[in-house]
């Protein structure tokens, strides 16, 4: 019986070391499973910090690509205003060009009649002077015996015309003058060689 008692003794600590050594495994187990347990906790956390940090850089981005997006609008609107104001200030530009250019050009025309006229003038100026001296010189002649009133009547034609067209707008009063004073000395002239055609030549 006493041997009975311990075989069943035996068994029963066997029993209970396999108990005990299967409450340390699950003890074991279960120290993993928290460990597993409190490892996701801390890694959800972390997750969620970084879904948070992630949600944060996400709207400071959209914030930022709102306030560029504003700021190229506000660029695009300087530009097109400043744009137009170029376009404005290249127009005013180019009619102030052209003004300036057909001033210019009207004043090298004006500058060239005034040229072409005081050469023109010019020569007729000494075309006066020389019909002038040559109408002197054959009444010169003339006042010595010699009948030249054909060429003086020529030579004064031909003098009053050039004196007309060497004098301008202003002086046509006075050329006018100057054309009586040359007709009435033609005239004399002519009285002169009348009554010197009269007078004896002396040989």
């Amino acid at each position: 019986m006493a041997n009975i008692s311990v075989s069943q003794l035996q068994q029963k600590l066997e029993l209970i070391g396999k108990l005990r050594e299967e409450v340390d495994e699950i003890k074991v187990e279960s120290l993993k499973w928290k460990e597993n347990m409190d490892r996701l906790a801390a890694e959800r956390e972390t997750a969620r910090a970084q879904l948070s940090s992630t949600k944060s850089q996400l709207q400071s981005l959209k914030e930022k690509s709102l306030a560029q997006a504003r700021e190229k609008e506000e660029i695009e609107a300087r530009l097109a205003s400043e744009l137009a104001e170029a376009e404005k200030t290249k127009a005013d530009t180019d009619a102030m060009v052209a003004i300036y250019r057909a001033d210019a050009e009207a004043a090298q025309f004006h500058t060239s009649e005034v040229a072409n006229t005081a050469r023109t003038r010019a020569h007729w100026i000494a075309e006066f002077a020389k019909c002038q001296t040559r109408r002197e010189t054959l009444e010169e002649i003339h006042a010595r015996g010699f009948d030249l009133s054909e060429e003086i009547t020529k030579v004064t034609e031909l003098e009053a015309e050039a004196g007309a067209l060497a004098s301008d707008d202003d002086d046509d009063d006075d050329n006018d003058d100057d054309d009586d004073d040359g007709s009435k000395s033609g005239s004399q002239s002519e009285e002169e060689h009348d009554v010197e055609k009269t007078a004896p030549v002396d040989d």
